[in-house]
């Protein structure tokens, strides 16, 4: 199940600048080993025996839908994650994978101008200053005391710099990646 919740919170923070900042904020007190904030206690409106019950919004899933469907008509990527692999060999699994890698990348590089948060070279020594970005830069190994640490770039990461992605696909279910096909004969 946490491979499915994280998922969702990809594709939430990447639509949602409020998730993203508040996604940020729990990795941040994670981090800290800061317990998460407690939701507020409802309070009872002066004068009203019971306050009314908060109604759960959907999520919106139109966002999250475009972008599985652009994979899929690009890549086949739904069909190839759904697919159980462990039935075939691995020279038929790497030429399914180079084919949906083939279709994802130029599905990316149509919709999506990406940019390296860091532009060191991996493996580059450097600095993380006081004040840095969490949601930027991950600190992994012996971490101990305050910045500024010194390290090694792993990952120089990536930031989304401009996206125009397709409209979402229209109809009265918004979580259609792809319709069913049907051949009439």
């Amino acid at each position: 199940m946490r491979l499915v919740l994280a998922i969702k919170v990809f594709f939430a923070v990447l639509f949602n600048a409020r998730t993203a900042e508040l996604v940020r904020e729990a990795c941040a007190r994670a981090k800290a080993g800061q317990p998460a904030p407690k939701a507020a206690a409802p309070t009872k409106p002066e004068g009203k025996a019971k306050a009314a019950a908060t109604e759960v919004k959907a999520p919106d899933l139109g966002p999250v839908a475009a972008v599985l469907s652009l994979l899929q008509r690009e890549a086949r990527f739904v069909d190839f994650l759904m697919e159980d692999v462990d039935a075939y060999g691995d020279a038929q699994v790497g030429a399914a994978a180079r084919s949906v890698h083939r279709g994802c990348r130029k599905a990316l590089q149509d919709y999506v101008k990406l940019q390296p948060v860091r532009l060191e070279k991996e493996g580059d020594r450097l600095t993380v200053d006081p004040g840095f970005d969490p949601a930027a830069i991950r600190l992994t190994g012996n971490l101990v005391g305050n910045p500024p640490f010194q390290g090694t770039l792993r990952h120089h990461g990536w930031r989304i710099e401009k996206a125009n992605l397709p409209a979402p696909p229209q109809g009265p279910d918004p979580g259609i990646v792809q319709p069913a096909e049907v051949e009439i004969q």
